[in-house]
């Protein structure tokens, strides 16, 4: 932080309402900050604080059904909440960028990385095409990406989740904005790709002086990231302050308890005595994507009202294996087994009940949940298909699982999912997937894109259903936090194999092999020195190839 920097950024005052229930409501009462130039602020607080929509104000831009009601943004001297919609346009594309929590969201899947990286500074005629790519293959480099003068000629989907991040991150930089606003950028990566990420994007602020807005649930991210931290509690300011003591002596109240969040921790359960068969055996399987093999010799098994963790990086192979599990991906090779009967490896040849035991949660409610079908459908589909539930007995079984995932009827049954926060949406998913009426579940990173309040809520809530139903859980996760909290077991897979499995607790004592150890070591913590103390140990420019080996 330097304060003798220029004043780039000024808000004072800022009030924002949102449209709800035919009339407007205030959701940011009276913000302040101020960002000087190569200044990076963080923005935390749990879903609902006001994060996004303070970092959106920040680019003088409210989205739909919000607008900013009161208060001055100050930019560089401009008044943004005066300045004409048209050059507040221009300053977006040339001045202060923003880079989104899901790049593969954000980028158009039919075009190349270069062509979207090229198309503003071409357009605000800050570069020519030719000098354009020529600048975003330097960007690209400067960001470690793997053939930085050929990765730019691919496709959104040919390309890993962090290598698209950085370039979303380099397409920021594309027109050397004074202001970048980071919404999340880190969320959805495995720790190894977040080292990568999280030492790109500094490395880019940095080189370039830039300032940023750095918005995140993930206080150990946070903390590698920001000279300042402003807590946020819906949408008023709770405290702020320089990162370190921000983190060594919070005042309030409310910022301890973000510090102390992540307490769940639930006893560990061991495997049944004797012979119990397990509800769900993965038994030496390989698949395939066309000529590429990704699942090679994979094993392990889930026990009833067990959870087995598993763990690894991008591209590992533990969504393939949940596929093929689910019949969605019929492996080449091997078997499928539930409760000692092997399954059909496809799921179109499984009868209903088999389709019934085995059902997903999936990791981003927003896409899993049809924004245009009311809660009560959404619950009661399954039941109806499954169950053959009708009319009030239907409505009967959708209240229940209402109760079950402590949401009230009354105010939930005929709501849509756009109504809901990412908490409350990701409860519907589990009500959904309890329809059911299921042994095993497969949780497909459902705690990756909440933040850590809401997360902790969620974990306790899949726990007690586990309790009570005795439900075995499949939990595939990148956040080993996660895996302290609920793994009974924990299979470790890296490139398509099973590199390593056993208890949690054995898991987590060394020694450990050594891709375990790396993701182990890869895990942020809430030091602002922890990210310069791995890269000094692993080599700044090596961290990519100690992922890899």
């Amino acid at each position: 932080m330097a304060n003798d920097r220029k004043v780039l950024l000024k808000i004072e005052g800022l009030r924002i309402e949102g449209y709800a229930d035919e009339k407007w409501v205030e959701i940011v009462h009276g913000v302040d900050l101020t960002l000087h130039r190569g200044e990076v602020l963080g923005l935390i607080g749990e879903s609902g604080a006001g994060k996004s929509t303070i970092g959106l104000a920040a680019m003088g831009f409210a989205r739909d059904g919000c607008r900013i009601s009161g208060g001055s943004v100050e930019f560089d001297g401009m008044e943004l909440t005066t300045t004409p919609e048209a050059d507040r346009r221009v300053l977006r594309g040339s001045r202060v960028a923003y880079v989104a929590q899901s790049a593969a969201a954000s980028f158009n899947p039919a075009h190349k990385l270069i062509d979207q990286h090229t198309e503003a500074p071409v357009h605000y005629r800050i570069r020519k095409r030719m000098e354009s790519q020529e600048d975003a293959m330097e960007l690209y480099e400067r960001l470690r990406l793997p053939n930085p003068r050929e990765i730019g000629f691919r496709y959104p989907h040919q390309v890993s989740g962090g290598q698209l991040q950085r370039a979303m991150t380099a397409m920021a930089m594309a027109c050397r904005p004074d202001l970048i606003i980071f919404d999340e950028p880190t969320t959805a990566l495995d720790v190894t790709t977040q080292i990568e990420v999280l030492a790109a994007i500094r490395d880019i602020v940095d080189q370039f002086n830039t300032a940023a807005i750095y918005i995140t649930h993930d206080l150990a991210v946070v903390a590698q990231m920001a000279d300042l931290i402003k807590v946020l509690l819906k949408g008023d300011e709770v405290e702020e302050a320089d990162t370190r003591t921000m983190l060594e002596s919070p005042r309030e109240d409310y910022t301890k308890t973000l510090w102390a969040v992540r307490s769940f921790q639930r006893p560990q359960k061991s495997r049944p005595d004797g012979d119990a068969i397990p509800i769900v055996s993965v038994d030496r399987i390989d698949a395939s994507y066309g000529a590429t093999r990704v699942l090679e010799d994979v094993s392990f098994d889930v026990h009833a009202g067990m959870t087995v963790a598993v763990v690894g990086e991008s591209g590992s192979g533990k969504s393939t294996a949940a596929r093929c599990i689910t019949g969605l991906l019929p492996p080449a090779k091997g078997r499928i087994l539930f409760a000692g009967e092997e399954l059909p490896a496809s799921f179109r040849a499984r009868s209903k009940d088999q389709l019934r035991q085995a059902q997903m949660i999936y990791q981003m409610a927003d896409t899993a949940l049809n924004p245009k079908v009311r809660i009560s459908d959404i619950i009661g589909r399954p039941a109806e298909f499954y169950g053959g539930l009708k009319g009030v007995a239907l409505k009967n079984r959708v209240d229940e699982l209402l109760d079950l995932i402590e949401l009230d009827p009354s105010k939930f049954y005929s709501r849509y999912p756009p109504e809901l926060s990412g908490g409350q949406k990701q409860r519907i998913g589990i009500a959904r997937a309890l329809a059911a009426e299921p042994s095993f579940i497969i949780c497909d990173e459902v705690t990756s894109a909440l933040d850590q309040l809401v997360a902790e809520g969620i974990l306790r809530l899949l726990d007690r259903l586990q309790n009570e139903l005795n439900l075995a859980y499949m939990f595939i996760t990148h956040d080993l936090a996660t895996v302290r909290s609920i793994a009974d077991e924990v299979v470790v897979m890296k490139q398509g194999r099973v590199v390593e499995q056993g208890p949690k607790d054995v898991m987590f004592t060394p020694p450990h092999h050594p891709y375990t150890d790396l993701l182990l070591s890869s895990v942020p913590e809430m030091d602002p020195n922890w990210l310069n103390t791995v890269l000094e140990e692993r080599g700044v420019d090596n961290i990519g190839e100690a992922a890899r080996t």
